[in-house]
Parts: structure tokens; sequence; C-alpha cells
């Protein structure tokens, strides 16, 4: 079983850049998919970006250009630069982990069964 522990969240200013963190350990297939989510108040949780084991990212539109999804297979550790941050990245950010042998990850068809306990990302604008 994989665990998640995610670090790096606080408050920072509209305009300013944040890097998430998530050390994991525990047995890993071959096949996997990592991702951040997050979730902020009174909205749904929403997947933000993606990373495939061969390396293959994708991220959802609003992030595009800004955040950068990472992993360091040496650290056993996942990363998420954002940049140019703005009031409505303001949410809980979870990383997740799922098995998956396909050839991509997307937030429809992988199931991402493992999450971590979540880091709070504030954005004042």
């Amino acid at each position: 079983q994989v665990q998640l522990a995610e670090s790096g969240g606080g408050s920072v200013q509209a305009g300013g850049s944040l890097r998430l963190s998530c050390a994991h350990s525990g047995h890993m297939f071959n096949g996997w998919c990592m991702a951040w989510f997050r979730q902020a108040p009174g909205k749904r949780r929403e997947g933000v970006a993606s990373i495939h084991n061969s390396g293959t990212t994708d991220y959802v539109d609003s992030v595009k250009g800004r955040f950068t999804i990472s992993h360091d297979n040496a650290k056993n550790t996942l990363y998420l630069q954002m940049n140019d941050l703005k009031s409505d990245d303001t949410a809980t950010y979870y990383c997740a982990h799922g098995v998956w042998w396909g050839p991509r990850c997307d937030f429809v068809s992988v199931q991402f069964d493992v999450y971590g306990q979540g880091t709070q990302v504030s954005v004042s604008s």
C-alpha cells in the first residue's frame, strides 16, 4: 500500500509562487499515475495535473502554463510548482496515486485510490 504525505502549502499574494511536495512510501507497481487534486470550500474536488510513470504530463486548462508537475524517482517525491498564482487557486491540495497500465493518465479512466492528507494553499488578491 502506498502512503502519501504533502507539504509546502501556505499563503501567498496573487502573482506569487509555491511548490508543493508529496513524499511517498510503500510498494509501487511499474505502471502508475500520480496527480494533484484540489478542493475549494463548497466546490467539487478537481484534478489539476497528472504524471504518468513514463513522464507524460497532463494539466487542466485553468493551470496550463502556470503549474508544472514533476516526479523525482530517486527521492520518491511528487512536486507541483505553481507560478502566477490567482485567488481562484485557493484550495486544499491533495496528491494521489493510482495503479495504471495505460499509455497516458487522465482523470476519467484512472482510479486514484490513495490520497494524502492535503495541504492548504491560500492566495490573496
